[in-house]
């Protein structure tokens, strides 16, 4: 059994996001929590929060013990994308995207 929690519409980067995501995949939650703490990364904030969700979620829905669980997958899928100009010379602008996140993570029970 697995427990899940979303996070969509982060306006961070996913490039930025999977750094963070792959430091913490297949760790146990304590020890995920506590990189995740002591990260210097502005997607570890948003993680902290996930992680801490699916947590609660493996609890309260899945009846699982929160002393066993471990990060399963952890990943994050690019959102819809915010098209903002800088204005150039003569006239032109140049695009400047500003990318958006769908932040997953999933935890299990380890036996």
């Amino acid at each position: 059994m697995e427990a899940k929690a979303h996070l969509k519409f982060a306006r961070i980067s996913p490039r930025k996001v999977g750094i963070v995501c792959d430091l913490i995949r297949g760790k146990d939650v304590k020890t995920a929590r506590a990189i995740l703490a002591n990260t210097p990364k502005a997607a570890s904030e948003l993680m902290i929060k996930v992680l801490d969700s699916a947590v609660a979620n493996a609890e309260n829905n899945h009846g699982m013990d929160p002393e066993k669980l471990y990060v399963s997958s952890t990943y994050a899928n690019g959102g819809p994308i915010l098209k903002r100009g800088m204005p150039r010379a003569q006239g032109r602008m140049y695009r400047i995207n500003k990318r958006t996140s769908h932040i997953t993570i999933c935890v299990a029970e380890r036996n």
